[in-house]
């Protein structure tokens, strides 16, 4: 159990808490790859060159090579000779240098050296003996005969500074053609098997196959003795030989395949906002906290007139530092600070639930309906009216005091009124113009708690009729802008069909890009407005009908609330779930910072400091980010394994009393590249959830084939980290979660309107969009429940 430390201030009590802040991986994983490179980067003296190869900087001799050798004695001067003579005594001076191993080697051009030789054989001096050739590890083909005198001749040069080699030539040029056979030699056994070779029998003379084989030609002077060479990871791929033969992979095959970098990214980390309802018992701290001036990062501090090392910058200056308490060893340092503790509080009473229905013309189509043994027909609003009016009758036994309004929307749009306020009704110019909309909603008194306008809101829920068009865009803007009043109010959006006035125009050609340009800013910008005044939209659409989903979703994407495709028998049960997801916080947003050796992966800052706009929180809103080494910056290395690094977490966000905290988490982790460790630590869930999320956010936006290529790399990583642990409870888990990701992996396109995913903008359908929206923002109760749905 870990456990999680708070911050105190002065005459307060440190409180313990449970941490919203998880971890996939047991440690910041970094691969092996990443590591080396850092310690190549670190020494400036090793060299990537292969060590056969000159160093870069060896400098080209100045002297031109010597011409083309001729004929004539002219070529052949006395000089060179005393040079080739003056080497040779230096080398035989040497205590370290046999005279026995001089370097000699074949040479092919043996007519050229046979009139080298006659040209300087008479400035040689008479006791230079070239030592014999062996030749015990030449092929029998190759060893000359047993009487044939070996010729040396050294190679002159007229650059003093080089060195001089002597070559054996044989007496006749080897036929390379021909295959000499020998019954007493054995060609069955491979080299290296470890097998005895029957060597062939010379015939020739017995004394030349005793003679030792040539010696190695001398190390140049630009090599080293020993050099560096570069170190080889073991592959994790076992070879197909070896798979073959052994049915079963080895333990020792199994490590090494362990060993090798881990596909996808581990380190993710999982924020649990719906566990802010629990500071509510911690005693927070009046005030904003000591943080970094660089990266803005909350310095640890539990003293006053102090400034601490920041651990994701440069280190700030310390002025007097008293002696404090060491950081608590992996576990979290938790503080709240209330920022606003002047703000006026408000009653969480206050929130609005407001039903926006649509009662255009197309909710008259009728579905068979079966009511005991008679079949009869209701139309689409009959099913809404029902679901309705459900809900208006428990929540005035549950929560009487729940303030509750009905916008309806056809080709006008009405604000149903109640006891002293009468229904107000806007229709053509006043549906066009935006800023007109939200006067008109400021204008408006909020409805009195339920207790008292039950009877008149049921009444005007069963006098609604069909007709007209669509006017949705207009009631949305109307009803968001009514809610804004009391943060924490909740908007639903019942429709069957897509709007189709000027305002947020859906009814469009697919094909036209331009044409819905105008329509999909205004749903960006209402979705924007609703998030920043605390408003939640949730949009509820019925079975076979089209209402441009991936358009009109973005106003529950960016609100936190949910878009649901129900059938007219379901819709019930799809109201009382939206209406129970209450919201717990408003204007959230969750700051991760990390040290410069990493980065945050896949959002929008890139860099070891990263924001995400979140909104809503609800009590079950779980969100995810994934980090790294940071392989883009050459300036900063990776941070090496078993050291160890921060990481922290400012969530900001704002009580449904108005009152503004900040909650800081700061984690200290320990750094490893040993892909065993953590795939042994790894939380299959986690790393699930980091994956529907990730791949869905990438496929609203339109980039499907980045979307699949996130899911599979991080499904790879979820089948290295089963086959690694071989548990048949992941291996259950992991099977029944694929079934979900199914849409990203393999049928993206079948819910594309173009049945294509080569360009991104392309536009869902209806039933993808719905899928999408909710899978980015799905937690793992969701992930289980939908598991256990299919099965």
């Amino acid at each position: 159990m870990v456990v999680v430390y708070s911050q105190c201030s002065k005459g307060s009590a440190c409180v313990q808490a449970e941490s919203p802040m998880e971890f996939a991986c047991g440690f910041v994983y970094v691969p092996p790859a990443a590591n080396q490179k850092d310690v190549q980067r670190s020494n400036p003296n090793v060299i990537k060159r292969s060590a056969l190869l000159p160093p870069i900087n060896r400098m080209r001799p100045r002297n031109p090579p010597p011409p083309p050798p001729t004929n004539s004695a002219e070529a052949k001067t006395t000089k060179s000779a005393q040079t080739a003579q003056k080497f040779i005594e230096h080398l035989e001076k040497k205590e370290d240098v046999k005279k026995d191993v001089k370097p000699s080697s074949f040479y092919e051009n043996a007519e050229f050296h046979l009139k080298a030789g006659a040209a300087s054989s008479v400035d040689t001096p008479p006791q230079q003996i070239t030592p014999p050739r062996r030749t015990a590890l030449l092929p029998p083909h190759m060893r000359p005969a047993a009487k044939s005198p070996p010729y040396s001749q050294p190679l002159p040069s007229s650059d003093t500074n080089s060195q001089t080699f002597n070559y054996d030539l044989p007496k006749e040029e080897p036929d390379m053609n021909t295959d000499p056979w020998d019954p007493n030699y054995s060609y069955s056994i491979p080299e290296g098997s470890g097998g005895e070779v029957k060597l062939p029998v010379d015939t020739s003379n017995s004394v030349s196959t005793q003679k030792a084989a040539p010696p190695l030609p001398p190390r140049p002077s630009f090599m080293k003795s020993v050099p560096e060479y570069l170190v080889l990871l073991p592959s994790s791929r076992k070879s197909s030989s070896s798979s073959q033969t052994s049915p079963s992979a080895s333990p020792l095959d199994s490590a090494l395949t362990d060993k090798g970098p881990l596909p996808g990214n581990p380190n993710v980390i999982l924020v649990s906002l719906g566990k802010l309802l629990s500071e509510e018992r911690a005693l927070p701290i009046h005030g904003e906290p000591t943080s970094c001036s660089q990266c803005g990062s909350v310095l640890d501090s539990c003293y006053d007139n102090v400034v601490n090392v920041c651990n994701f910058c440069e280190p700030c200056e310390v002025r007097s530092p008293p002696t404090k308490p060491p950081c608590p060893p992996n576990g979290y340092q938790d503080g709240l600070f209330l920022l606003r503790p002047d703000d006026k509080l408000l009653s969480p009473a206050d929130a609005l639930l407001l039903l926006c229905i649509d009662i255009s013309g197309s909710m008259s189509i009728t579905s068979q309906v079966s009511e005991g043994e008679q079949v009869v027909y209701r139309s689409r609003l009959q099913f809404v009216q029902d679901a309705v009016l459900q809900c208006v009758q428990k929540l005035s036994q549950q929560h009487p005091d729940k303030r509750v309004g009905l916008i309806t929307f056809n080709h006008q749009v009405t604000i149903h009124g109640y006891e002293d306020f009468t229904s107000r009704y806007l229709s053509g110019a006043e549906l066009i113009d935006s800023e007109y909309l939200k006067e008109a909603a400021f204008s408006l008194p909020s409805p009195p708690p339920l207790s008292r306008t039950k009877d008149c809101l049921q009444r005007e829920v069963l006098g609604l009729c069909e007709s007209g068009a669509t006017a949705l865009g207009p009631a949305a803007l109307l009803a968001v802008a009514m809610a804004s009043r009391q943060p924490g109010s909740k908007v639903i959006i019942c429709t069957d069909g897509k709007a189709n006035t000027d305002l947020g125009n859906l009814e469009v050609e697919d094909n036209d890009a331009r044409s819905l340009l105008s329509s999909t800013i205004f749903y960006q910008d209402l979705g924007e407005y609703a998030a920043n005044q605390g408003v939640t939209v949730s949009v509820l659409s019925l079975e076979g009908t089209d209402c441009r989903l991936d358009e009109l979703g973005r106003l529950a994407d960016r609100t936190g609330g949910k878009v649901v495709i129900s059938s007219p028998h379901q819709l019930h049960t799809e109201f009382e779930q939206i209406i129970e997801n209450r919201t717990i916080a408003t204007h959230c947003s969750v700051t991760l910072l990390l040290p410069k050796t990493l980065r945050v992966r896949g959002e929008r800052e890139a860099g070891h400091r990263a924001t995400r706009e979140v909104g809503n929180v609800a009590p079950d809103t779980e969100i995810t980010f994934q980090f790294g080494a940071n392989e883009q910056d050459s300036e900063v290395s990776a941070p090496a394994s078993g050291s160890r690094v921060c990481v922290q977490l400012q969530i900001r966000y704002r009580q449904r009393d108005r009152q503004t905290l900040l909650r800081v988490l700061t984690a200290d982790r320990e750094v490893t590249d040993d892909s065993s460790a953590a795939l042994s630590s790894l939380s299959l869930a986690i790393v699930q959830l980091n994956s529907s999320q990730a791949s869905a956010a990438l496929a609203v936006r339109g980039r499907f084939l980045d979307a699949r290529r996130e899911g599979e790399a991080q499904r790879n990583l979820i089948e290295r980290a089963i086959e690694h642990n071989r548990s048949a409870e992941d291996k259950q888990t992991y099977q029944e979660w694929v079934k979900t990701m199914e849409p990203i992996y393999n049928n993206i396109h079948n819910y594309t309107r173009r049945k294509s995913v080569i360009s991104d903008s392309q536009s869902l359908t209806d039933t993808g969009a719905a899928l999408l929206y909710n899978m980015k923002h799905s937690n793992r109760k969701s992930i289980s429940l939908k598991d256990k749905h299919k099965a």
